[in-house]
């Protein structure tokens, strides 16, 4: 079987004793290719390291992530377009908007969504979305530039209902599915019941969000078969067609050999 974490932060502090001892293992899981999302300027030269590492592997985003979006984001926005210019990353993300920590810099995280959306369709690359508490603001933002910015990508780390994800499939987005749905009161086991196994994707957020049985614990990219296995027993397939369909939706969205 082959898998797909789709969002994993290998490259940050929590990893660095030991992220060949990590990588390593999410191989021997069948775990073989590792999407890494961006956070904010520092954390773009470690990235970019360890997809250097592992350049078969290892494939970079690039984007502000919307918690370190403060007064003077355009900086960050321009940063980001040098990076463009400079290197060649799968996607833009992950950018959204997040309402849960602070809502202080609500404007300039929508601002900065808008520009990072037109970069994407710039760059022709798909958008990663972290849309915690603001699934509605997003999508009004989507709706309101769908005509200028066509888009695809994924709501990643998907948190919200079951008529939420259809309107995001609706869009041309895939829907993130994490260690959340191994979780005794979780609400995703209902939305992946209820959409279409070709709209989903597999990701950890490594080293956040750990599924069952590890939860406590820091995340790691070997534990996406957790995951697979937890969609595999909701829909009623077998865990090789939840490996193979999440696999091909993974490459055909982020353009993966």
């Amino acid at each position: 079987m082959e898998f797909i974490d789709t969002h994993t932060h290998l490259y940050l502090p929590d990893f660095k004793i030991d992220s060949s001892k990590v990588i390593e293992a999410a191989f021997s899981a069948g775990v073989n290719t590792l999407l890494l999302p961006n956070i904010d300027i520092e954390s773009i030269d470690p990235m970019l390291l360890l997809c250097k590492q592992y350049p078969l592997n290892c494939f970079p985003m690039i984007g502000i992530h919307p918690t370190s979006i403060k007064y003077n984001y355009m900086k960050l926005i321009d940063n980001v377009k040098d990076r463009l210019k400079r290197h060649k990353f799968i996607a833009i993300g992950e950018v959204g908007i997040d309402l849960y920590w602070d809502k202080t810099f609500y404007i300039q995280q929508c601002e900065a969504l808008i520009a990072q959306l037109a970069l994407a369709r710039e760059y022709s690359l798909p958008v990663v979305i972290h849309s915690r508490e603001s699934f509605t603001e997003i999508i009004k933002i989507l709706n309101e530039n769908k005509n200028d910015l066509p888009y695809n990508g994924v709501f990643h780390s998907f948190s919200g209902n079951t008529d939420q994800a259809l309107e995001a499939i609706s869009l041309g987005f895939k829907i993130g599915i994490n260690g959340v749905v191994t979780f005794k009161k979780s609400t995703a086991n209902v939305v992946v019941r209820d959409i279409p196994l070709e709209a989903l994707l597999l990701e950890t957020d490594a080293p956040y969000l750990t599924p069952v049985p590890f939860r406590g614990k820091r995340n790691e990219s070997s534990y996406i078969p957790y995951i697979a296995q937890k969609i595999a027993e909701i829909k009623q397939l077998s865990i090789e067609e939840v490996a193979r369909v999440t696999t091909c939706n993974a490459k055909a969205l982020f353009n993966l050999p």
